[in-house]
C-alpha cells in the first residue's frame, strides 16, 4: 500500500502544478486584460481546489499512517527536529502543503464572493498564486538541499 501511495503522490503532484500554474496564469491574465469572470475561470478554481484536496488526502495517508519516515519522526518528534531530512518530513513539507491547501481554498471562496469580474480575478490570481509558491518551495525536488529530494517521477 505505500508504494502504490508514494507513486500516486508521486504523479499527482505533476498534475496540481500544472492546474495551479494554469489557475494562476489564467486568473492574472483575467485581472490585467479587465476580462470578464466565465464559466471556465471557476472550473479551474474547482479543479484546482479538488486536485489540491485529493493530493493532501493521499499525503496524509502517507503522513498518518504508512510512511516509515513520519513513522519514525513521530516515535521521537526531539529527534527529528534534528535531523534535517525527518524535520522536512515531519513539518515542513506537511505543514507547506496546508498553507497550500487554505490559500487555495480561501482564493476560490473568495473569487466567488466577489461580485465584479476584475475582483475575482485579482482574489484568485492573488491567493493562487501565494498557494503555487507554497507549493513549489515544499515540493521535495531532486535537488533538496537536505537530503529530502525525491525523483522527478516515481514509478514504481
Amino acid at each position: 500500500m505505500y508504494t502504490l501511495l508514494l507513486v500516486l503522490h508521486s504523479w499527482l503532484r505533476w498534475a496540481l502544478v500544472s492546474v495551479a500554474v494554469g489557475a494562476t496564469a489564467r486568473a492574472v491574465a483575467g485581472w490585467r486584460g479587465q476580462r470578464a469572470w466565465t464559466a471556465r475561470d471557476d472550473q479551474l478554481g474547482l479543479a484546482l481546489m479538488i486536485v489540491m484536496d485529493l493530493q493532501i488526502f493521499v499525503g496524509l495517508l502517507l503522513y498518518l499512517g504508512f510512511s516509515p519516515l513520519t513513522q519514525a519522526a513521530l516515535q521521537d518528534f526531539g529527534a527529528a527536529m534534528g535531523n534535517a531530512a525527518l524535520r522536512f518530513w515531519a513539518v515542513e513539507h506537511v505543514f507547506g502543503m496546508v498553507v497550500a491547501l487554505a490559500l487555495t481554498h480561501v482564493g476560490r471562496a473568495r473569487s466567488r464572493r466577489a461580485t465584479e469580474p476584475a475582483a475575482r480575478h485579482r482574489q484568485a490570481a492573488i491567493f493562487f498564486a501565494l498557494a503555487t509558491i507554497v507549493l513549489l518551495v515544499t515540493i521535495p525536488w531532486p535537488f533538496t538541499a537536505v537530503g529530502a529530494g525525491r525523483p522527478w517521477l516515481r514509478l514504481g
